[in-house]
């Protein structure tokens, strides 16, 4: 009985990304890779968990540090700065979660909602799982336990960091929540630096753009953009050497308020949403360790 679930599970997995493919290159458009070097980023092989960061090293010739050191999401807080942003108004306790993640550990609770949690049950329960990528939390139970958090250094030759991967993994299922890669980039349509957030998927990624804002002492970081070049979520799909193809897709945004609470605890509430309905709501709460 379990092979024919498993079976199954391939079968509507394979059918699902195949459909997923197929919107890319119906909605998608074929760039020069030179042309969108602000969009690069590192693609996916068959089976993503921990592989994707050695193979991205070895694509590259970068070094891997898997102690994480002292490391964080961005070396230097400051990169963000731009007209519209300034690193020095969010409260310090921010800036040191960005700057040394590994400091800090984070519980997480989840919620979905109807119609999406449907859509988005059946890409965890197919394709996530047969990827070993963005396994989303269907159930708050399945943040119970917790979540796994490591830092990962992708370095060039003269030590500096050219990508931070956070591995995120559900530690009661054992499955991967985030393979991603972060990095600070310039986008066209924003004029200023962002936060780029790659999802490395097969032969292909998910990558998001996020323009940081600042409210109160609050760090926002949102995806809303209209326009290709724009703040937003793009998914990427290569097609050749030198040519992706890439869909922007407006109507999926996300939202990050990352914020210290009135008795000094620092939270996160992501936010999740398609074509204007909430999808997935999850809530951070990090602490040193």
């Amino acid at each position: 009985m379990r092979r024919r679930v498993g079976v199954v599970v391939r079968v509507v997995g394979t059918l699902g990304a195949w459909f997923i493919y197929a919107l890319i290159w119906l909605f998608g458009r074929a760039r020069r890779r030179a042309d969108i070097d602000w969009l690069v980023g590192p693609l996916g092989g068959s089976v993503i968990g921990d592989h994707a960061y050695r193979e991205t090293a070895v694509r590259e010739g970068l070094s891997l540090d898997r102690s994480g050191g002292d490391g964080g999401l961005v070396p230097d807080f400051d990169a963000l700065a731009g007209d519209g942003f300034d690193p020095a108004s969010v409260h310090p306790l921010v800036r040191e979660f960005y700057e040394h993640t590994t400091r800090f550990a984070m519980d997480v609770w989840s919620q979905t909602f109807f119609p999406a949690r449907i859509g988005l049950w059946l890409l965890v329960k197919t394709i996530s799982k047969m990827v070993d990528q963005l396994n989303f939390p269907l159930s708050p139970l399945d943040t119970a336990r917790g979540i796994t958090s490591e830092i990962i250094l992708l370095r060039r030759a003269d030590h500096s960091v050219r990508y931070t991967g956070w591995f995120r993994t559900l530690a009661q299922q054992h499955s991967v929540l985030y393979t991603g890669f972060y990095m600070t980039q310039v986008a066209p349509g924003e004029g200023r630096a962002c936060m780029k957030v790659v999802f490395p998927m097969p032969n292909g990624n998910a990558t998001v753009v996020l323009r940081p804002e600042a409210d109160g002492r609050a760090l926002i970081l949102d995806s809303s953009g209209r326009r290709f070049g724009d703040a937003g979520f793009y998914r990427v799909q290569g097609r050749g050497e030198d040519r992706l193809q890439v869909w922007h897709v407006r109507s999926l945004k996300e939202h990050f308020r990352v914020f210290v609470d009135d008795v000094g605890v620092l939270r996160c509430d992501h936010k999740v949403s398609f074509l204007g309905l909430p999808v997935l709501s999850l809530h951070y709460k990090m602490t040193r360790r």
